[in-house]
């Protein structure tokens, strides 16, 4: 079938305001990594987290590596890590030589179980990742009083959670230290990019010393007196977001809370157009957290072949993914953590189109493709 309609999985809300950001940014001369726009984009992010500090970096895997680092992980350790996840996660404590070992998750949200992740704590367990289900924040409350209870750290991979709240406090608060992602199919995006946020003063200057090779960044020496040499003492990284999309950030950050809200509609549109369809399961949404829809994720029933649901679809030009890994089968880990929710989820969740950009004609679009899919019989098993 080859439909002449076509509606993107994801699509940045981009424009005239990002443009003259980059005009000015050219303007100005300084386009490389750590400059005075990024300077700028982390204290509004860090505002807009609700944390004392922020660090542009060059994206969430980075983000979520230095934060690993400068919480002291390392060979030896284990960390427990949300299953339901985009690999990112668990490599990031692979880079450090720890042991990711996966935690099961929630069958309705998709975040981590705090029994599961509680009942893989020992001797070697120094932390513990949770990660904000294509946006909706994990159970914070009850994750930070187990790690308390065990001398544990945990840390926020909100790589899809900007504008996302859990008991009113914004994602990136949530934990000792967090990682967003602007990756292009994020909510806010820089094509690239991420940003690591926290309140701890120490940890975060050692993040901000890492991500640079080891030294203070360039920006620090503009000024000065005399001819300032940086001396290395550790081996760093170039972890820098670029004042290029350091610009392009700063607009999206403020367009924020339109973005949210407009996935938010859609999700409401979506409810309301598929509520009734047999063979599917819509989102579940905490009552005391706001979910800015990164991903809208369904769950076929076993009678539908999931797969075969996304090739039509696809066919209609409906955009149309899986929705994100099981990691503890990612043979790259080689673990023997069993995650059978996490595996279910991996083989019967889907996502639909979803951004800011969407309008009514599409949802009724996607709605009516959708159901035409689930009425026929090749897709069931």
């Amino acid at each position: 079938m080859n439909a002449t309609r076509q509606v993107a999985l994801g699509q940045p809300t981009v424009g005239e305001e990002e443009i003259e950001a980059l005009r000015e940014v050219f303007a100005s001369g300084w386009l490389s990594g750590a400059g005075p726009t990024c300077v700028a984009f982390e204290g509004e992010l860090a505002a807009s987290a609700g944390t004392a500090h922020a660090l542009a970096t060059s994206n969430c895997g980075s983000s979520l590596h230095l934060a690993l680092q400068v919480l002291g992980a390392g060979p030896g350790d284990e960390v427990i890590v949300a299953d339901y996840t985009f690999p990112a996660t668990g490599h990031s404590v692979v880079w450090t030589g720890a042991t990711p070992r996966f935690a099961d998750v929630r069958p309705d949200t998709g975040t981590i179980d705090v029994d599961a992740a509680a009942a893989l704590v020992n001797e070697r367990t120094v932390g513990i990742i949770a990660v904000d289900m294509v946006g909706q924040p994990a159970d914070y409350d009850e994750l930070n009083a187990l790690a308390r209870r065990h001398g544990l750290w945990v840390v926020e991979d909100a790589a899809c959670s900007a504008g996302a709240t859990y008991k009113g406090r914004p994602a990136g608060s949530l934990a000792d230290l967090a990682a967003f992602s602007f990756h292009g199919r994020k909510g806010i995006t820089a094509g690239e990019g991420g940003a690591l946020v926290g309140d701890d003063t120490e940890k975060m200057d050692l993040a901000r010393k890492l991500h640079t090779y080891g030294i203070a960044p360039a920006v620090s020496r503009e000024g000065s007196a005399g001819l300032a040499v940086p001396s290395f003492d550790t081996a760093g990284y170039n972890y820098r977001m670029s004042d290029v999309q350091a610009a392009m950030m700063r607009v999206q950050l403020k367009r924020l809370p339109d973005l949210v809200a407009a996935r938010t509609a859609a999700a409401a549109g979506y409810a309301e157009r598929l509520g009734d369809v047999e063979g599917i399961d819509l989102p579940v949404v905490g009552e005391d957290r706001t979910h800015p829809y990164q991903s809208y994720l369904v769950t076929t029933h076993d009678s539908v072949d999931r797969d075969a649901v996304v090739v039509a679809l696809r066919e209609r030009g409906v955009g149309s993914n899986f929705g994100t890994y099981a990691s503890h089968v990612q043979p790259v880990y080689g673990t023997s953590d069993v995650c059978p929710v996490s595996a279910h989820l991996f083989t019967s969740q889907f996502a639909l189109p979803m951004h800011a950009n969407l309008v009514q004609d599409d949802l009724d679009y996607v709605a009516e493709q959708l159901r035409a899919v689930l009425a026929d019989p090749a897709v069931r098993r």
